[in-house]
């Protein structure tokens, strides 16, 4: 409400000449006083007088001292008014209020500086009607100017009593108004008084104030007051409560202080201080850790700050945790290599079935290891479908190797600062996943292996696959930045395994970087080994039970994988021999009659009704069907390819849901027979007025790629010449319009189907012989293949009809 005075100067430079406040009350309210129809006119820059009210003011004006001399001779009286432009040195006659307040002198005193102050008291409010004179100073003709209450006078009483209560909190929370303040305003009686009394004191600006002096009503002016009060009293009481919150965090500092300075002396008695203690022990740590010259040089320097450092204050934790850090870190510890190559293969091959070209990968590096005693460690990376063992090979190669496993997921991974870490200037800083897994492993040589590299993400945030480029290069490694450690570290000794579904979404320059080993799906044989010699041993001892409590036959396994399980791995059939055990667990714990050996019709009455069934070759006598091989997610699988023809005009028909590509070698097929038509005996009119259709069954399964090029030509050429294609024979090949058979992938699982299948004959491209020669004999045992380059070959051998 006030500005620090009950007072407030005026005047020409508003210097603050103030003089204490004295209340003359209800005596400048005299309806009987009289004064001259004309006054000298005396202009304040930036204050308002109100009536009733005394204020000092320093005159400097030569308009002003003329004006106020003259009024000191002839009655005291002069009419003050402010104007409305406060930068104006001489105001004109537009510069000033309409209305003003004739006050009287009371005093003029001359300073010590020349100066002249004027002491006046508001006697009436007035209104300016005309000005008889301008020099040598201003003298104007005014009417008296009236208030009247405007309000029920019930009203009006509440709400000069509400101005009197909000005015006195106002004078208690301001540290710059004086307590007799208070005083002053009880003693106050005329409310008229009172609000010109607030008004002139209060801390508004000068037109502010000018509209309160010109309300014609008490009620109006002491409404706007109130807004003005209830304004000044919510500052104040957010300074009040800035001002407590910051006192009260200064008492708690200074407490804080004095209690550790107190427990600080206690603990020297006692014997020392706990956080020297902590700093000197790590010092003892430092000096017997085996770490290069630079670790060391950073490690002492961080030591030396925080022995300057209050321990009370955040930062000495942080520092602190650093230090534990780098010393927790195996700069230069390992482990011994098992160099025993005969036992490594033994776990290897104990622990997991087949895998051999990463179980040779590792004994290859095993070998040279051994031989040149230093080597730097390869970076691998397993792809192949879930549930083939990728992970758990890491845990079998550390195992093997006498190595520490460390495993890091990296699917859904966003965030660069995830494998680089933060700076440690940041708050909640940390070192990033890498360095964080080789404190947990304590050595600097484990088997560390790099989960779902293909899912990593990317946003905003930066791109997690270009900060392992550094990760895994062996040429950068040696030397990896660590933004939390600050210091460089060598990853060099660690052996990396990356692990992957698919390759499509690995950035390329870091599938440069590693060793890619293709890890096919298990077939059923290799499943029913799988199972025999490690799933059921396993289940059986998780779930209680020993050899004789059970027994699952080669027979009941294989039954189990083909109609209960359809995956690449094994995961599923390891859930499913689960459920048989579990069934057996509760029939031997309730002591209830069981058969120890399964049949498959036991196997049905635990795990229900079969959920798949494997396709089985028919023999098919008719004309235009033929067998190919197809390459699934989980597997292989034999396609059965329908083509029949009929009275038309040329048209092509596919359904079966073909992809592009199978859409595309059937067209190739057509256009090569078309072009060999004379060839094959085949009437070239005949494609005019014949339409084909070519049929894929299972429609609801989406199908494509070029391997059922050979498939699509043998079916064509059956259905123009009505001749049936060989029985038993199944073929898998890409073609092209020269009359080449082209080399296609997933050889062991579409040949390990066709054995499923019955099939007795596989035809194949020349090129995919290397692929057969790879797969168990004993998978394949009776089975003939039959090896071609030219769709002439595959004509011939099919359908037996070239005339080439």
């Amino acid at each position: 409400m006030f500005d620090g005075n009950i007072m407030s100067g005026g005047g020409r430079d508003d210097q603050g000449d103030f003089l204490p406040m004295f209340s003359l009350d209800e005596e400048y309210n005299d309806p009987n006083e009289l004064f001259d129809d004309l006054l000298p006119l005396l202009a304040l820059k930036n204050n308002v007088l109100f009536p009733g009210v005394v204020i000092p003011i320093t005159v400097g004006r030569d308009k002003s001292i003329k004006a106020l001399k003259v009024a000191e001779k002839a009655g005291k009286n002069l009419v003050v008014v402010s104007q409305k432009d406060q930068t104006k040195e001489d105001p004109e006659i537009a510069d000033l209020f309409d209305v003003a307040v004739v006050a009287r002198v009371v005093k003029v005193l001359k300073m010590p500086d020349g100066g002249t102050t004027a002491i006046l008291q508001g006697r009436k409010k007035v209104r300016l009607e005309k000005f008889v004179r301008e020099e040598p100073y201003f003298e104007v003709k005014y009417s008296l100017l009236t208030e009247s209450v405007g309000e029920e006078a019930v009203n009006f009483e509440a709400l000069i009593s509400t101005i009197r209560d909000t005015a006195k909190k106002i004078i208690e929370l301001s540290p710059n108004i004086p307590s007799e303040a208070v005083m002053m305003l009880q003693n106050i009686k005329s409310p008229s008084f009172l609000l010109n009394f607030i008004a002139s004191n209060t801390s508004a600006k000068s037109h502010i104030k000018q509209e309160l002096l010109e309300n014609e009503t008490l009620s109006e002016k002491a409404n706007k007051i109130l807004e003005l009060l209830n304004g000044e009293l919510r500052m104040l009481e957010i300074k009040d409560q800035i001002e407590n919150k910051v006192r009260g965090d200064i008492e708690k500092q200074q407490r804080d202080y004095f209690l550790n300075q107190q427990l600080r002396t206690i603990q020297e008695e006692l014997g020392g201080n706990p956080q020297e203690m902590e700093l000197l022990e790590l010092e003892r740590r430092a000096k017997t850790k085996e770490w290069p010259d630079i670790a060391k040089k950073q490690f002492l320097k961080e030591l030396t700050k925080a022995k300057r450092v209050n321990p009370q204050i955040a930062e000495y934790s942080v520092m602190l945790t650093y230090l534990e850090f780098m010393l927790d870190l195996p700069w230069s510890k390992t482990t011994d290599d098992n160099f025993n190559l005969h036992n490594v293969k033994k776990v290897l091959d104990e622990d997991h079935y087949g895998l051999e070209d990463v179980k040779e990968r590792i004994l290859e590096h095993l070998a040279v290891l051994k031989l040149k005693g230093d080597l730097k460690a390869p970076i691998l990376c397993l792809v192949g479908p879930p549930g083939v063992g990728k992970t758990s090979l890491g845990k079998s190669i550390a195992k093997a190797l006498n190595r520490e496993f460390i495993r890091m997921s990296l699917g859904g991974l966003h965030d660069e600062s995830e494998i680089r870490g933060h700076r440690k200037t940041y708050i909640g800083a940390m070192p990033g996943r890498i360095l964080k897994s080789m404190e947990k492993a304590g050595s600097s040589n484990p088997v560390f292996i790099l989960d779902e590299i293909d899912k990593l993400g990317r946003d905003h945030r930066g791109d997690p696959s270009s900060a392992l480029l550094e990760v895994l290069d062996p040429e950068q490694n040696s030397t990896f930045y660590d933004n939390y450690l600050e210091v460089e570290y060598d990853l060099s000794r660690v052996l990396f395994i990356a692990t992957a579904n698919s390759l499509s979404s690995v950035q390329p320059a870091l599938l440069d970087r590693m060793e890619i080993i293709e890890v096919s799906g298990y077939s059923t044989e290799e499943k029913t080994h799988i199972a025999k010699d490690y799933l059921v041993p396993k289940q059986r001892k998780e779930h209680g039970l020993l050899s004789k409590d059970i027994t699952l036959t080669p027979e009941v396994l294989e039954y189990v994988i083909n109609n209960y399980t359809k995956e690449s791995g094994v995961r599923s059939l390891d859930r499913t021999i689960a459920s048989i055990m579990r069934n057996t667990a509760k029939k031997k714990a309730m002591d209830e009659k069981y058969k120890k050996k399964l049949s498959i019709d036991e196997v049905v009455q635990i795990l229900g009704a079969e959920k798949f069934k494997d396709e089985a070759y028919l023999e098919v006598k008719n004309p235009g069907v033929a067998v190919g091989l197809a390459w699934t997610r989980v597997g292989g699988d034999i396609l059965f390819i329908e083509a029949s023809i009929s009275k038309g005009k040329g048209k092509l028909t596919l359904t079966g849901n073909l992809g592009d590509v199978m859409k595309e070698s059937a067209s190739t097929a057509l256009s090569f027979i078309k072009a060999n038509a004379e060839f094959m005996d085949i009437d070239p009119v005949s494609f005019e007025n014949t339409d084909l259709h070519i049929h894929v069954p299972e429609g609801a399964i989406p199908k494509d790629g070029p391997s059922a090029g050979i498939t699509m030509l043998c079916a064509i050429a059956s259905a123009f010449k009505k001749k049936q294609i060989k029985p038993f024979l199944a073929m898998t090949g890409e073609i092209t319009l020269r009359g080449k058979v082209l080399p296609v992938g997933g050889i062991k699982e579409k040949i390990l189907a066709a054995k499923r299948a019955g099939i007795k004959e596989v035809m194949l491209c020349s090129e995919n012989k290397k692929h057969i020669d790879k797969i168990n004999g004993d998978f394949i045992k009776g089975m003939k293949f039959f090896y071609v380059d030219t769709m002439q070959q595959v004509l011939d051998h099919a359908v037996g009809f070239m005339r080439f």
